[in-house]
């Protein structure tokens, strides 16, 4: 174990160390990582420079949250597969606790109408978020103009034409690991582990709530967790880039919430530690409780919890005894900055989508291309999100402030109005 640190790490020190970490993991990847690179290489001195890059570049390289599974596999460099169990639990568990809480309370009082006009400032800076986002993955992704294309492309499918967004993703990893056929690849280092079982564990893991629910005959269980275990596995470049396709299916195609419901989810998910990737526990709430009430939305949202994270064990606990072999192949290295590039154009597609549904009272479609009438343009949301923009991007206040003042300004222009 080639850590910095001169003595084995303890599962209590490990605890502490997580448990602030998961406790603290507000603002997005950038700043969760920022903060687990200070704690593990800066403070604790567990993890090499190095190690931690590395690291970071197979979390990139998965699908999943990459912050979550790179605490995931932080802990399982320091102390095994249980290390790996609690680096990754506490950085999921504090954030799944509070969005329950909130997701129980939204359902009992999310239809007032100044709580919903709080919402409305909520929504206004979840537009200047998303764009945020989509401004500082685009300064890393599109490095020359065949990432520019990509980008424009994967706009122009999602927007325009409603490609789907898992054929998308693997369009843009196939031919970034065909223009990286020519590279050399670098000596194969031989890796020690049981792949065999690591699958068939972590694979029955996954499986069995679902085959729980078919045998049990819930259909709606069923569907929500086949549901999110295909996202668990198409979700590269983070929760943005899989939003707008989720959206899609769980409004459009099942009917399980609403667009607006959908809007406050995320919203409600930027104001709690861990990942943004907890908004597929939000939804799973709101879709159980509509058909089912309390105990159903519980159900839901453990279930969705379950298929969302079991993979990213998976994944981790596979891919990691292999980190340097991974590293040195460069088609997958191509794959993935042909989808890190496809991602913009995801992200870019997400910003228009959230902006036309906050900012217009109807959005209409030209065959899947949306639509606003220009006629029903909200100017107190509008107005919202011009002070979102220059509290994040003007003033550079943080998130939990911007969220805070946003809400306030919309509850008091709804009672004003109202």
């Amino acid at each position: 174990m080639s850590t910095l640190s001169t003595r084995p790490v303890s599962l209590a020190e490990m605890l502490r160390t997580f448990g602030r970490i998961g406790l603290l993991s507000f603002g997005g990847p950038a700043a969760q990582i920022a903060l687990m690179h200070s704690e593990l290489v800066d403070r604790r001195k567990w993890l090499s420079e190095q190690e931690f890059l590395r690291a970071l570049s197979l979390c990139m390289l998965l699908p999943g949250p990459e912050a979550m599974q790179l605490a995931t596999y932080a802990g399982w460099k320091l102390r095994g597969v249980a290390g790996g169990l609690l680096g990754g639990l506490l950085f999921v568990v504090p954030g799944a606790v509070v969005i329950m809480v909130l997701a129980l309370g939204y359902v009992q009082f999310g239809a007032l109408p100044l709580v919903q006009a709080a919402f409305l400032g909520v929504k206004a800076a979840v537009i200047v978020v998303v764009v945020q986002a989509l401004m500082r993955v685009s300064s890393k992704a599109l490095q020359g103009p065949v990432a520019w294309m990509l980008a424009g492309l994967a706009f122009l499918g999602l927007f325009a034409f409603g490609v789907p967004y898992p054929l998308l993703i693997l369009a843009a990893g196939l031919f970034g690991a065909w223009r990286a056929r020519a590279e050399t690849a670098q000596p194969v280092l031989a890796a020690t582990s049981r792949p065999l079982q690591t699958i068939a564990l972590w694979g029955t893991l996954w499986a069995a709530p679902l085959l729980l629910v078919w045998a049990l005959d819930q259909s709606f269980l069923l569907q929500l967790g086949l549901f999110f275990s295909k996202l668990a596995v198409v979700t590269f470049g983070g929760a943005y880039a899989v939003l707008a396709y989720m959206t899609q299916t769980v409004v459009q195609d099942f009917g399980w919430i609403t667009t607006g419901q959908m809007i406050d989810a995320l919203g409600l998910a930027e104001t709690t530690p861990g990942p943004l990737i907890l908004v597929t526990e939000f939804v799973a709430l709101l879709a159980g409780f509509a058909q089912g009430g309390i105990a159903m939305a519980i159900l839901a949202g453990l279930l969705a919890l379950w298929v969302t994270f079991t993979p990213c064990f998976l994944w981790i606990f596979l891919a990691g005894p292999y980190l340097d072999s991974l590293s040195a192949r460069p088609r997958l290295a191509g794959a993935l900055r042909a989808i890190t590039a496809a991602v913009v154009g995801v992200i870019l597609n997400l910003s228009v989508w959230f902006a036309l549904h906050v900012l217009f009272g109807t959005v209409n479609t030209l065959g899947v291309m949306p639509l606003p009438d220009l006629a029903t343009l909200d100017l107190r949301a509008l107005l919202l999100t011009v002070l979102a923009a220059a509290l994040l991007l003007g003033a550079r206040a943080g998130l939990p402030l911007t969220l805070a003042l946003t809400a306030t300004a919309g509850l008091l222009a709804g009672m004003i109005v109202g």
